[in-house]
């Protein structure tokens, strides 16, 4: 979800101490409802208005490992992200996942390819491909028979 911007957090503050209702403020503003409550109460509580501070935690790897995961990519187009997953190290783990290769790829505005699923061929899969699709007509004695006659 998007954030304000500071400066319409200052206007719609305005608007309130102006002495528009909170519903009146969020409909002529656009915004939900509890939105601006709570940003009445942030500015009751604190006394400014912009975003309190969050914790972010740490990313799994390190801008040298996001260059080589974009070069890699860029080199063979054609690479699967569980390949680069498995040879790039991570910051905390011995390996990062294959979603935090695409995740990077995703913000230098690339794509993994993604691996190719095939049917498992059975030996009746084989026999079927040998014999061809019409397998020839047998009579009694195990010789095969014309389908002309």
């Amino acid at each position: 979800m998007p954030r304000i911007p500071a400066h319409l957090h200052e206007r719609a503050l305005g608007m309130l101490q102006g002495g528009m209702r909170t519903t009146d403020v969020a409909r002529a503003r656009n915004y939900n409802v509890r939105t601006v409550r709570r940003l009445r109460q942030r500015y009751r509580e604190t006394g400014w208005t912009a975003d309190r501070p969050r914790s972010c935690s740490p990313l799994v790897t390190t801008p040298v490992q996001d260059r080589y995961i974009r070069t890699s990519h860029l080199r063979d187009r054609y690479r699967m992200a569980t390949t680069t997953a498995r040879v790039t190290p991570g910051t905390h783990n011995p390996s990062i996942s294959a979603q935090t290769v695409c995740n990077r790829l995703r913000e230098a505005g690339l794509g993994a390819c993604s691996p190719v699923v095939r049917q498992v061929l059975t030996r009746h899969h084989n026999n079927v491909a040998y014999m061809g699709p019409n397998p020839p007509l047998q009579d009694q004695t195990g010789l095969a028979k014309s389908a002309l006659h």
